[in-house]
């Protein structure tokens, strides 16, 4: 239904609470915590500086975030409305649209959301050093990140859970909307297979992280039935039962890995590759109360019990930063971990961390069809973000604690250090680091590896880090026991982020194929559902594969025009959201969306011209191509490709990923003009536009805001219990 775009009416609001002396104090000291943070850290001048002062500047800048600049947003500027029904109450179906408990939703939402980027891009982006890694993840959630997501799931609850490329095409007009739409997909497909690509990374040839990861699928589906039909609503029960389960899961996985059934979980890439494809499709396709739900709560426990033992065990072990503040290669752009100077290089390389189209798609896809109250859209939207800063955080102390010769040997390709202790030794001497042979070859038999040269893609690097911090507080004894945990820890982050994309992914394409066949545009048509997800899991199966079979390493090729895809989905999405609040009348608080879209625009496309144009072939995917072409003219296999066959692969990939980054920051372009054209238009005639807001619907759900009810939400449930306990 379309409707024209009047100031919308503010609901109801809450009774202002008056500040306190209690409150007043209490705030001025988060506020001096993350202040003395950011003083230690950037005032640091060749000292010994702790990690602990970067947990402190990002915990203190959080919530001071959360208490003042989202509840301003959500209340003042979104209007959050209690009184009015969400698509999941309207529309339930037990299928896709299911009210869900908001303590599950927020794990959903935050498990799907926080997969590769927190933990890989921070981990890379070391190179340049810890400061402008922590700089731009805590400040870029605060004002870009986290009120992206938000402000998306608050317009596409109001658009029944319309994808963000729908949005796009419903809002903006067809021509940009059907580049939004095309670029979101592609994008999302991009996302799809680099997420899976770390999986393989890091279960590949680990018989512990791949039973303990398999069999949180069981556990997922048996808690699933559990809250569905044997308890309803027992959410405490289930959550014991899953972590337990879940920590029964995480033991026998070494005691399989030392026993006879070890060669049956010890699987190839390849073979990898056929497991997730599968693993996608039936996951996209299950209701989501029986897997997908379940299984992101489940594995919510499990990420944020470690973020925050990990952040304890800093502030207890209290590790120093031995990555320099700033290294010369952010400005020289000469990195052995990824080519390019600090801008824009850092900001792409982050990605999720701190900005992430991705989330847009989540925030437009699962999580509107599954929240119970408007009021809870500032926790899950804006409180999940933080939670996933938090983790980039942790995931960048972890590389910055360990030695920086040590960093280098693992993040470096074989075609830069070689496959020996000596050559690797002898390679980073060269990049200004020290590191002998015998602490390289010490380091891999402290957690029970064989190497840890070349373990590209930044979960060995976090796994590391996390043994390193773990271990000071529990003994080195256990240091291979850590390591193994946050391996397996990684893989689950990631796969629950690959299962809700999938279907995510689902739902752009049903609603695609909608415009063109009506019956797609019910996401819950089953012959549409299977065709979709068949469609995206091949896809993203597709880069997988040419990711795993890649010469160049599979993360080290992908990984640049992940974060660029990336980055620029989140400038589609700050340009929805942009023309969204102009076109609802909420013109004067269209910066809040607008400066996070001009600096985003601005970065990605920058990036998107080097990765296009650069004349330095680690850099420029169209020269890199041109170097390796060449090679294949004169009869020469160039390093780190080993034969002609990888030579032609290299140049097949690099024309694909060339091609790949041109098309999408030209449909990026075409989005933010025709946005442009769209808010400027509306301002000149305002009688022109029209909303595709859903009606009003009173809402009969009685659900706290957030995780703690106040006194006022107590009542209001006490009530609705006594009303239904009478009705009975």
């Amino acid at each position: 239904m379309r409707t024209q775009s009047p100031e919308p009416a503010a609901p109801e609001p809450a009774a202002p609470r008056k500040a306190t002396p209690r409150t007043v104090v209490s705030w001025t000291l988060v506020a001096l915590v993350g202040a003395a943070g950011w003083s230690v850290l950037a005032l640091s001048r060749g000292e010994d500086v702790s990690a602990a002062w970067m947990v402190a500047a990002a915990l203190g800048s959080y919530a001071l975030a959360y208490r003042f600049y989202a509840k301003f947003i959500a209340y003042k500027v979104l209007r959050v409305d209690r009184t009015r029904a969400t698509p999941a109450e309207r529309l339930n179906n037990g299928m896709d649209f299911h009210p869900t408990d908001r303590r599950v939703l927020l794990g959903h939402h935050f498990a799907a959301i926080a997969g590769a980027g927190p933990l890989v891009g921070p981990v890379l982006a070391a190179q340049m050093g810890y400061l402008p890694g922590t700089i731009w993840i805590i400040v870029g959630v605060i004002f870009a990140g986290a009120v992206q997501d938000m402000v998306v799931l608050f317009f596409s609850t109001r658009r029944d859970g319309r994808s963000l490329g729908q949005m796009a095409r419903e809002e903006i007009g067809p021509f940009g909307g059907a580049a939004a739409l095309v670029a979101a997909f592609a994008i999302m497909i991009i996302l799809l297979g680099v997420l899976a690509l770390v999986i393989v990374n890091a279960l590949a040839q680990s018989p512990w992280g791949t039973f303990s990861i398999a069999m949180t699928i069981p556990i997922a589906l048996l808690m699933g039935f559990y809250l569905r039909v044997l308890r309803p609503g027992r959410v405490s029960e289930v959550s014991l039962i899953g972590v337990a389960l879940l920590l029964l899961a995480l033991v026998a996985g070494r005691w399989v890995a030392e026993s006879s059934w070890a060669g049956t979980f010890t699987l190839a890439p390849a073979t990898l590759v056929v497991w997730l494809v599968v693993y996608g499709f039936v996951a996209s396709i299950l209701p989501v109360w029986m897997l997908l739900a379940p299984r992101d709560y489940l594995s919510t426990f499990m990420k944020i019990g470690t973020i925050a033992l990990l952040a304890l065990g800093v502030v207890v072990a209290l590790p120093t930063l031995r990555m320099d503040p700033v290294t010369d290669f952010a400005s020289h752009g000469n990195g052995p971990v990824f080519a390019g100077s600090l801008f824009p290089f850092v900001f792409i390389t982050i990605a999720c961390g701190a900005l992430s189209g991705f989330h847009a798609l989540i925030s437009s896809g699962t999580t509107p069809k599954m929240i119970q109250k408007e009021t809870q859209i500032r926790m899950i939207g804006y409180g999940s973000m933080l939670m996933e800063s938090s983790v980039a955080v942790m995931a960048l102390v972890a590389a910055c604690i360990i030695d920086p010769g040590l960093y280098f040997a693992m993040n470096a390709p074989a075609g830069v250090i070689g496959t020996t202790v000596q050559s690797a030794s002898a390679a980073v001497g060269h990049m200004g680091y020290v590191i002998s042979p015998e602490d390289l070859a010490a380091a891999a038999r402290g957690v029970e590896e064989q190497t840890l040269l070349s373990r590209t893609g930044g979960a060995p690097t976090l796994a590391i880090g996390v043994s390193e911090i773990f271990s000071k507080v529990t003994g080195g004894g256990l240091r291979a026991f850590w390591y193994h945990f946050a391996i397996m820890f990684e893989a689950l982050f990631i796969l629950t982020a690959l299962d809700a994309g999938t279907r995510v992914g689902r739902f752009m394409l049903q609603d695609m194929l909608g415009n063109v066949y009506r019956p797609f545009r019910n996401v819950s048509w089953k012959p549409g559902l299977v065709i979709t997800s068949a469609l995206v899991t091949g896809l993203w199966g597709y880069f997988l594969w040419v990711g795993v079979h890649e010469p160049l390493g599979g993360i080290n090729q992908l990984f640049p025009i992940f974060g660029i895809a990336n980055q620029l989905l989140a400038a589609v999405a700050l340009a929805i959201c942009t023309t969204l609040l102009v076109k609802s009348g909420r013109l004067k608080w269209a910066w809040i969306t607008g400066i996070p879209l001009a600096w985003d625009a601005t970065v990605t496309l920058t990036a998107s011209w080097q990765k296009v144009f650069s004349s330095d072939p680690r850099v420029g995917f169209f020269q890199q191509r041109s170097v390796y072409q060449d090679g294949i003219d004169a009869g020469k296999v160039l390093p780190p490709a080993k034969t002609m066959d990888d030579m032609h692969t290299v140049v097949t990939n690099s024309t694909v990923d060339g091609v790949l980054s041109a098309v999408l920051a030209l449909l990026i372009v075409i989005v933010i003009l025709d946005a442009a054209r769209v808010c400027v238009r509306h301002v000149r005639r305002p009688a022109l536009s029209s909303l595709s807001e859903a009606p009003y619907v009173e809402s009969k759900i009685v659900a706290p805001a957030g995780l703690i009810p106040t006194r006022a939400e107590k009542a209001e449930e006490a009530e609705r219990d006594a009303v239904g306990a009478a009705r009975d």
